[in-house]
């Protein structure tokens, strides 16, 4: 199969199968991201031996504001912690994961959850700003291209997805609202979850950052600025992503953090 799928013609196809609207399409046809989006597209469809597939995508922030808070550690072991939920999972083989930190860096990009690469203190030192919203955009496209990729090769595919940051948006050419055209059109498909970690800088109200992206209520994490309360929140996540892999009808049924 082709390594560089046309990512215009996925697109289009989600348009045409009623996934994606007119203006989710129209935020992610920014000329510059395209290649940032194949970079994270990874594994090919055909090699993946499931009829059955989860994505777990994560974006950890890489900004300076995480190595002056203290935590590095807390937001690398978090991630890591998430591996090791879906490495124990009985689906291991159907879940594929990909994780690119907040300022464009993938660390990896979709591939079976047994070849992620775990964050440590070589791959991961925080030092960059905060685009949240264009690489909100970048991430959810990414997702999505890699959903009907599945999709349009005839296999079930669901998604969970994790942001993460310690402050508001900060740079971005892109807004909240046209994160959150696209966050909804995959939201109203019932085959996505998208969650998002706040960690509290003492100023940023996170609730309302991630509503205006699109991210529903109960799948927001607003962790205090300490490690124990950071590894509690990840705790949450890393169960609710072994919990999402178990079955479609089980990813169904899940209703958020908070319940």
């Amino acid at each position: 199969m082709n390594q560089n799928p046309d990512l215009s013609q996925l697109f289009q196809n989600a348009q045409q199968d009623g996934t994606l609207s007119a203006q989710a399409a129209q935020a992610l046809s920014v000329v510059d991201i395209g290649a940032q989006i194949q970079a994270g597209l990874g594994t090919p469809v055909d090699d993946v031996q499931s009829s059955d597939v989860m994505l777990m995508t994560m974006m950890p922030d890489d900004s300076g504001s995480i190595r002056f808070g203290n935590n590095v550690k807390a937001v690398r072991d978090g991630h890591n912690l998430v591996l090791d939920a879906l490495t124990a999972s009985k689906q291991k083989d159907s879940i594929l994961v990909h994780t690119r930190y907040l300022n464009g860096f993938v660390l990896y990009p979709y591939r079976p959850v047994s070849q992620a690469v775990r964050m440590d203190t070589k791959n991961y030192y925080p030092k960059l700003g905060t685009p949240l919203y264009d690489q909100s955009i970048v991430l959810l496209g990414t997702v999505l291209a890699k959903t009907q990729q599945f999709a349009d090769n005839g296999v079930n595919v669901r998604s969970v997805t994790l942001l993460i940051t310690d402050g508001a948006d900060g740079g971005s050419k892109a807004t909240a609202k046209s994160v959150a055209q696209i966050a909804r059109d995959m939201l109203k498909t019932e085959q996505h979850i998208i969650a998002a970690m706040g960690i509290d800088d003492g100023s940023t109200c996170f609730k309302k950052v991630f509503q205006d992206m699109g991210i529903r209520d109960e799948w927001i994490l607003t962790p205090a600025n300490r490690e124990t309360e950071i590894r509690k929140a990840f705790q949450v996540i890393s169960q609710s992503a072994a919990q999402a892999s178990q079955t479609a009808q089980q990813f169904s049924k899940m209703a958020g953090f908070l319940n």
